[in-house]
C-alpha cells in the first residue's frame, strides 16, 4: 500500500496510547514456579452478542473449564497453568473479569469459574475492535507468572471494524514466542472464518476452532481447550 510508511507512526501512536489509557504500563507480575502455560481467555462483548448468546458463551467457558478431561488437563502432573479472563469489545473496552490464578487444586479451579460466573457484562454497545483486544492481552501477559508457553485464546463473531487489525497488533505488541488460538463463532458475520485463520491465528502451533453458533459454543471451547492444555497440533490450519 502506497501510503503504509505514512500510516505506521500513527498506528504507533495509536498502540502505544493504549498502554497508558487502560493503564496496564508498570503493573506487578504475579509468581509462580513450575508453571507449562499461562493461558488468557478473551471473550466477545461486542454489540453484535446479544445478551443470550453471552450467557452461552460465559456458561460454555464455565462448562469447559469443568469438563472432566479439560480439568485433568489443568490439575494433573506437577507443572501448573495459569489461568486469565477478559472481556473485550471496542477500542478502549477491555475489562479483566479474572485476574490470573495459578491452577493448583479443584478448589482453585471451581473459584476461578464462580468468579466468572458473577462478574457481569463489562460492555455491550461497542464495536469490534480486536487489534485492540489484543494488544490489551499482550500486556496481560507480562503481568502473568513464568510460565513456559504462553497462549491467548480469543472468542469472537465478527470481524475487525474499529481501529488497527490484529497483524498490526503482532507487528508492534510483544508477541514472540506468544501463541494466538482463535475461536470463530459463526453465524453474525460469513467472513468470520476466514477472518480468523487469515488474519488472527499467529505463533507457534495457533490454530482455529469454529462454534456452530453460540449454541455450539461449549462443545467448540472444551475441544479447543483440551488441545491448547496439552498442546496438541492437529495438522496445520485447516485449509
Amino acid at each position: 500500500m502506497g501510503q503504509h510508511g505514512e500510516c505506521r507512526p500513527l498506528v504507533r501512536l495509536a498502540l502505544w496510547s493504549v498502554f497508558f489509557a487502560l493503564g496496564l504500563a508498570g503493573a506487578p507480575a504475579a509468581r509462580a514456579e513450575g508453571c507449562r502455560l499461562a493461558l488468557l481467555l478473551a471473550l466477545d462483548v461486542s454489540s453484535s452478542v446479544d445478551a443470550e448468546e453471552y450467557s452461552l458463551q460465559k456458561q460454555g467457558i464455565a462448562a469447559a473449564l469443568s469438563d472432566p478431561d479439560v480439568r485433568g488437563a489443568l490439575l494433573d502432573g506437577d507443572q501448573r497453568v495459569a489461568l486469565s479472563i477478559y472481556e473485550w469489545s471496542g477500542r478502549r473496552q477491555s475489562t479483566v473479569v479474572l485476574p490470573w490464578v495459578t491452577l493448583d487444586s479443584a478448589a482453585t479451579l471451581q473459584g476461578a469459574v464462580t468468579r466468572l460466573l458473577a462478574a457481569p457484562r463489562s460492555f455491550d454497545r461497542f464495536p469490534t475492535a480486536m487489534g485492540f483486544a489484543l494488544g490489551f492481552g499482550s500486556e496481560l501477559l507480562r503481568e502473568a507468572p513464568p510460565c513456559t508457553r504462553q497462549v491467548i485464546d480469543i472468542s469472537g463473531d465478527g470481524i475487525t471494524n474499529d481501529g488497527f487489525r490484529p497483524q498490526q497488533a503482532y507487528q508492534h505488541f510483544p508477541f514472540a514466542g506468544v501463541t494466538v488460538n482463535g475461536l470463530a463463532v459463526m453465524g453474525s458475520d460469513p467472513r468470520v472464518v476466514e477472518y480468523f485463520r487469515g488474519e488472527v491465528a499467529h505463533g507457534p502451533g495457533a490454530f482455529v476452532e469454529i462454534a456452530e453458533g453460540y449454541q455450539d459454543f461449549r462443545r467448540a471451547m472444551t475441544l479447543k481447550l483440551f488441545r491448547e492444555l496439552n498442546d496438541m497440533i492437529v495438522g496445520s490450519l485447516e485449509p
